[in-house]
């Protein structure tokens, strides 16, 4: 059997029907596949639904420990420089126990690549309230929906990063329409152009969506991340950069 394509494996996705993690794969394979780095490239993917993409990348793959990604590809890319490293991370994970991690990494400027994958709860332990969950949704451990006094506000990475020093890309990004897709593919491009360059820390965040745990179709799932997600998480480019060291 022949490669889907160079930068996945042949196994199976296994994701929930209508999670958008596959498209995700895809943009990011192609990318490296453009750039000729598959062969270059070291992956980071700790707990959660992204620890799966270990089957499905066909580049070097390392596990990391729940919230710990920034700090093993931290390692990956000082001991090895000229590699491509990248990880790969959802919202329950990046922003819960991997916020400090994710923070300190950015503020270091370290030359790693971070795609985010926000899909407003923990997927795959059950559909738990995570930081990125919008106010009044309704998790398994938020019933009644998200209430500031007693959980806080959704916690915003993107518009945090743009103030740190040391990261030279963010932008936010969705996969809910064609036209979505190419904007996202090409904003996964400038972060590994920018790794490639040495220009420092770079993250792109996909908002997603968990239509099983969301309890809704597919269809309604996509429309809900545009009508409700979108309002709270803007789409755009939150820093860049250019041509500054």
């Amino acid at each position: 059997m022949e490669n889907k394509k160079i930068g996945l494996t042949n196994d199976k996705l296994s994701y929930c029907p209508g999670c958008l993690h596959g498209i995700a794969h895809k943009l990011v394979a192609q990318v490296l596949e453009e750039m000729d780095e598959v062969d270059n490239t070291i992956g980071v993917a700790p707990v959660g639904c992204a620890v799966m993409c270990y089957k499905f990348f066909n580049c070097d793959m390392q596990e990391a420990s729940h919230g710990r990604a920034c700090a093993v590809a931290t390692g990956i890319k000082r001991v090895r420089p000229d590699n491509m490293v990248f990880t790969y991370q959802g919202d329950g994970d990046l922003t819960s126990i991997g916020i400090a991690e994710t923070i300190h990494a950015a503020n270091r400027g370290e030359n790693i690549t971070v795609i985010f994958i926000n899909n407003a709860n923990f997927g795959m332990t059950g559909g738990q309230m995570s930081p990125c969950t919008l106010m009044s949704q309704k998790t398994t451990t938020s019933p009644m929906g998200r209430n500031a006094q007693m959980h806080g506000y959704p916690i915003k990475m993107s518009e945090i990063l743009k103030e740190v020093k040391g990261v030279a890309y963010v932008s936010r990004v969705t996969l809910t329409n064609p036209k979505n897709v190419m904007e996202a593919k090409r904003a996964i491009r400038k972060a590994f152009d920018y790794q490639k360059a040495k220009k420092g820390f770079s993250l792109v965040e996909v908002l997603s969506t968990c239509p099983i745990n969301w309890g809704k179709k597919p269809t309604d799932a996509i429309k809900w991340l545009e009508e409700e997600m979108i309002k709270e998480y803007p789409l755009g480019v939150f820093k860049d950069i250019g041509g500054k060291e």
